[in-house]
């Protein structure tokens, strides 16, 4: 597949620059490496060694021209980092919040808050690593605008507003999240089309909406403070509150159909399998065909999620603030919508 700078983005390849951002000059590793105050040698020294290769893969990106995009050595480095760069800050992602990990992440999670028959703590325990890590990755990929006139001051003092709403709202999607496994648990129903509602029919759509009532909430600054718009140049023409709440709107309502669907549609299949099959009965066969088909589900949903709602948002510039409109007669701008 060759890419055109059309293709990109309708700025070519200014937009390809604003994506790739600034080169870093110094590696700076991610959050997961301050858990490690002193990291071994070998570990630390794969780390810069991915981190150079990025700062390497985005300079190589802000020196090149339009028409060099058919270069299979751009093609790669513009792949590395839009895989690995936030585009609305220029700073290098997590590699557990990069897209490619999304997919092994995830379905390790689902499959772990899925299984029925445990203890009420254990559901919740996995409850809550899923929609940890979908809270993180939603924040991670998000838009992220800096304002010259914020201070240090200022910005600690977002800190534990920002740590208490992470803690209720994974507190609260969790116990939610739980309510069909601990009422299967507790209260053991005998009727069959019962038990099919709260076995196959509730947990994904459940899921989906809590994952996207999460992102709501944690990425709410985006509709407070707005992001950045920008015109079919790549040109910043402000920050626009009303571009920020239909971009997290957006993300959301992705949220709800990738997980609502996936979970739905790989339950549903396990237990028609389940019901025609002697073989799926034992434990070992089951667990097997549960990874398989999970995998599928979601391997197909999120790819179609996110290319249903591209990172590169549209919208027009009737919608947007009085002192845009009056900054552009463009009929239409852009912004990053995030994932």
């Amino acid at each position: 597949m060759t890419l055109k700078p059309t293709d990109l983005s309708p700025g070519g390849e200014r937009r390809g620059r604003r994506l790739a951002g600034a080169p870093a000059k110094v590696f700076r590793p991610g959050p997961f490496l301050v858990l490690h105050a002193e990291p071994h040698g070998s570990q630390f020294e794969v780390m810069e060694k991915r981190g150079r290769k990025i700062d390497n893969a985005r300079t190589l990106l802000l020196n090149a021209e339009a028409d060099s995009l058919k270069n299979e050595k751009i093609e790669k480095a513009w792949t590395l980092s839009m895989a690995s760069v936030n585009p609305s800050n220029g700073e290098i992602s997590p590699i557990i919040f990069r897209p490619p990990a999304f997919l092994p992440c995830t379905l390790a999670l689902v499959i772990t808050s899925a299984v029925l028959n445990r203890r009420h703590y254990e559901t919740f325990l996995s409850q809550s690593m899923l929609h940890l890590y979908v809270i993180g990755f939603g924040m991670t990929n998000g838009n992220i605008v800096k304002k010259e006139c914020e201070q240090k001051t200022e910005e600690r003092k977002d800190i534990f507003p920002s740590g208490l709403s992470l803690i209720a709202s994974v507190a609260y999607a969790s116990v939610i999240g739980s309510v069909p496994q601990f009422y299967l648990n507790r209260y053991k129903p005998r009727s069959p089309s019962f038990q099919f509602i709260m076995r196959n029919l509730v947990p994904g759509p459940l899921t989906g909406a809590l994952c996207a009532l999460s992102l709501l909430v944690m990425r709410s600054k985006e509709i407070e403070d707005g992001i950045e718009v920008m015109d079919s140049k790549g040109n910043i023409i402000g920050v626009s509150q009303k571009a920020g709440e239909k971009a997290v709107d957006e993300t959301a309502l992705s949220r709800l159909a990738l997980f609502g669907t996936g979970i739905l549609v790989s339950d549903l299949a396990l237990h028609v399998l389940k019901r025609r099959s002697i073989f799926l009965e034992k434990s070992f066969p089951f667990i097997c065909m549960r990874w398989s088909i999970t995998l599928l589900a979601l391997g197909t949903m999120i790819p179609i999620s996110f290319s249903w709602m591209p990172q590169l948002g549209k919208i027009q510039r009737n919608e947007l603030e009085p002192e845009i409109m009056s900054s552009t007669e463009e009929s239409e701008l852009f912004y990053y919508r995030g994932i």
